[in-house]
């Protein structure tokens, strides 16, 4: 017989609101049973209520998790800053969680949902949704059967809009860094180079982001990354470029020819074969890659439910895990830290706060 399982999401009208739409993903889900939302907002709690078709609506997260003691919650809000202790509380009542990205604002925290979730046998999933996505998951087995040759090189790039730079990086490029590690494994090393107006970054130059998700700084970055797996990695975001929404995403380089991936669901997908692999046939340089499914981004939490609940069922990691948050997250980290010690940081990172708030405590203290 297959279990049934409660769900639950908890939203923060005002403050991160319910994210992408995590408290809706689980209407296609025919073994869960969506009990109760949380909110300390009366209206956004009764919208929510409503849109979900929960029976139960509550005030108090706590109180919803000791009353309904559900196996699934949503962590829904955007802002980081409530998230560490909404996802704790999930894991202490017995659930496991479904986290909006990025997961926390800095290493410690994350470690600390890792630790605390291994500890009491929970699973956390993250809402990189992309990589749940038929379309990318197809994408890794194409490079993995040699599609391109040797994967060489990954060049990703942020939105590059008026959040170019710092906000860019941690709002929109945790999902790149998170498909990053997805197609290339574990980063040993980063280098990276953060400037603002041509000149190099200061820390009178930190500052926060338009939403609370932890100091950001910068309005040109270039980074590079060196993976495990000998693969490089590389991302750069520069403030009010033009063609925003075409420039985000990434090229992947092989030996043989290189893949182009535009949009945070791939859905525009191009193959460029070298021109010694390309048939004589070919006219055309590109060619679309419509072989692969192309779904919403969306579609990507009913996956990443369905997943969690897998990997609560058989023991293992979620494909978008909290350690691959913590480790996205770290990508991000280590590119500030880098750029303040002038040199190349080892991952893991040995100081797990976050680089700009630690720099801004030491130039106060000096």
């Amino acid at each position: 017989m297959t279990k049934r399982y409660r769900a639950a999401a908890i939203g923060r009208t005002g403050g991160g609101n319910y994210g992408h739409g995590l408290h809706i993903a689980y209407a296609g889900l025919a073994n869960v049973d969506f009990v109760a939302v949380a909110d300390h907002d009366e209206a956004g709690r009764e919208q929510a209520r409503e849109v979900t078709g929960a029976s139960q609506a509550y005030a108090d997260y706590h109180e919803m998790l000791a009353a309904e003691k559900p196996d699934l919650v949503s962590v829904c809000p955007r802002w980081t800053d409530c998230h560490l202790e909404m996802v704790l509380a999930c894991l202490e009542a017995g659930a496991h969680v479904y986290c909006e990205k990025p997961m926390t604002w800095n290493l410690a925290d994350g470690d600390t949902i890792v630790s605390r979730a291994d500890a009491l046998g929970r699973k956390v999933a993250v809402a990189h949704q992309a990589v749940y996505l038929p379309r990318i998951q197809g994408l890794r087995r194409l490079l993995r059967s040699g599609r391109i040759g040797e994967v060489q090189q990954i060049h990703a790039h942020g939105k590059q809009d008026a959040r170019g730079g710092g906000e860019d990086m941690i709002t929109l490029g945790t999902h790149l860094f998170n498909m990053m590690r997805y197609f290339a494994g574990n980063v040993r090393w980063i280098s990276g180079h953060v400037t603002v107006d041509g000149r190099e970054l200061g820390p009178e130059d930190v500052h926060e982001a338009t939403e609370p998700v932890g100091p950001v700084a910068g309005d040109s970055i270039e980074s590079y990354y060196a993976f495990d797996s000998g693969i490089a990695g590389f991302f750069d975001s520069r403030r009010d470029q033009a063609g925003t929404n075409q420039r985000y995403g990434m090229e992947i380089v092989g030996s043989e020819g290189t893949i182009s991936l535009r949009g945070g669901a791939g859905s525009e997908l191009m193959f460029y074969p070298y021109p010694v692999f390309r048939p004589a046939a070919q006219d055309q340089l590109w060619e679309a890659l419509e072989d692969l499914p192309d779904e919403p981004l969306g579609r990507g939490n009913t996956l990443a439910l369905e997943d969690l609940i897998q990997a609560a069922e058989q023991n293992r990691e979620p494909i978008s895990s909290a350690r691959d948050a913590v480790a996205a997250l770290e990508m991000i980290l280590g590119t500030y830290e880098s750029q303040i010690c002038g040199g190349r940081v080892p991952i893991p990172m040995a100081r797990r706060e976050h680089p700009l708030a630690a720099w801004q405590g030491r130039q106060r203290d000096s």
